[in-house]
């Protein structure tokens, strides 16, 4: 058990750099599985989810090579699926991926029960929609899904259940490994769906529409390559940095930030009277992905008038959507945040009242904040879920006094070296293993 110890309450300053893009990151090693040959991923993020994917492909045959931020991928001639790190996958929502790209290598195989974020109801009926028309049957089972590969076809008219990420996601990578034209109806243009497609188009795979809800695939039956891809940066660690600027009234720079993927959570802090400048604009490595620096200055804010919520993108980032909450504390006002997403994640932002908040939970999606408020510091447990276990340490940070925030492990899914970060920018804060 590992928990933050803060002094918070202090001015912070200097810059800071955005990291490679967790959810980005687990679709591609996801797709990895479909290459025979060899992929080098760079700017791969060192925590925690990404960990558990390399234990679960290490375990089923995949030779893995690191050296800092890249990892080579050998694949094998054959995984062998039964001797899947059960514990790993347990610990990983992501790992529901393997069901899709296993496909065009074997027939029949078990997947165990993904976990992940503890957020309420999670099912993954539009998982099986999508897939099965291309011709793969999933049944779930009390340990796992068990996945019958018939004869693959593509399907030009692939309407999509939920308009979800990782159901997208599931979609593109079954399409990619299917000679002839898949279309992909309702898919999300999100910034991990968007980087999926750029590498497996470095494979070969042909796909008109990126960046759009409708996808035009054509895939292939074997793919063996040696392939390099730098993945792009997370919009979501730097809204992470832009909301404890906020909170902290920090003059701080935010280097490396995807601008396509943040410009309405922008708009909505310029509306509560929150100054930044953009400093310069420039490609991520990866040549795609357009990327800017955010010096955020200290602001006097004032709560909006309508509700701030999420939608699929180009909406507010669902994941950015916890991140208003402390923003929200800072702001004269009443806020409204409207979480409608999952049924449980709007609980768990009523613990920030245990920091001095005034924080009303009107449903299990909705939440009324009043501000400005003083934070102060206080004890707290990390909850079993990423976003809002980062929002209860961006208060923390803002919070006069002592906080502790234990079970971290939640934060260390999605966050590198947080701590060793957050110092280099003023914030006193170390990480102690009990």
């Amino acid at each position: 058990m590992q928990y933050f110890k803060i002094v918070g309450g202090k001015r912070l300053g200097g810059s800071i750099s955005v990291n490679g893009s967790k959810n980005a990151a687990v679709a591609l090693l996801a797709a990895s599985v479909m290459n025979r040959g060899k992929t080098t991923f760079k700017n791969m993020p060192q925590i925690e989810e990404v960990n558990r994917w390399l234990e679960i492909l290490d375990s089923i045959g995949m030779k893995i090579e690191k050296e800092g931020k890249t990892i080579t991928l050998t694949s094998p001639k054959q995984f062998n699926i039964r001797k899947i790190n059960c514990d790993a996958a347990s610990q990983t929502r992501s790992a529901i991926m393997l069901i899709s790209a296993l496909s065009g290598r074997h027939k029949r195989y078990l997947i165990p029960q993904a976990g992940g974020c503890k957020l309420g109801d999670r099912t993954i009926k539009p998982h099986i929609y999508a897939l099965e028309d291309y011709g793969i049957d999933v049944q779930a089972q009390k340990d796992g899904f068990l996945v019958n590969v018939g004869t693959l076809v593509p399907n030009e008219n692939n309407v999509l259940y939920e308009s979800g990420d990782t159901v997208t996601e599931t979609a593109i990578i079954a399409a990619a490994q299917i000679p002839g034209k898949t279309v992909i109806k309702m898919a999300t243009s999100n910034y991990m769906v968007q980087d999926l497609c750029f590498f497996l188009e470095k494979l070969g795979v042909k796909i008109k529409g990126i960046g759009t809800t409708t996808l035009e695939i054509r895939g292939k039956k074997v793919t063996k390559k040696k392939v390099t891809y730098e993945i792009s940066e997370d919009p979501i660690e730097a809204m992470f940095f832009l909301s404890l600027a906020v909170t902290t009234k920090s003059e701080l720079t935010v280097k490396r930030c995807p601008i396509e993927f943040l410009e309405l959570e922008l708009l909505k802090l310029n509306k509560m009277g929150q100054q930044f400048e953009i400093m310069r604009k420039y490609k991520s490595y990866n040549k795609k992905t357009q990327l800017v620096d955010i010096k955020m200055i200290p602001s006097k804010l004032t709560a909006l008038e309508d509700k701030i919520h999420a939608l699929p993108f180009p909406g507010l980032n669902m994941d950015n959507l916890p991140f208003f909450v402390p923003i929200a504390m800072m702001a004269k006002g009443t806020t409204l945040i409207h979480d409608w997403v999952y049924e449980n994640r709007a609980v768990y932002f009523t613990e920030l009242n245990r920091l001095g908040g005034h924080i009303t939970l009107i449903d299990s999606h909705r939440i009324k904040v009043v501000g400005p408020t003083k934070l102060i510091g206080a004890d707290l447990m990390s909850p079993p879920a990423l976003r809002p276990a980062a929002i209860m340490l961006v208060a923390m940070i803002g919070a006069q006094g002592e906080s502790i925030l234990r079970g971290v492990y939640s934060i260390n899914r999605g966050y590198e070296d947080l701590e060793v970060r957050l110092q280099s920018i003023g914030v006193d804060i170390i990480l102690v293993n009990e």
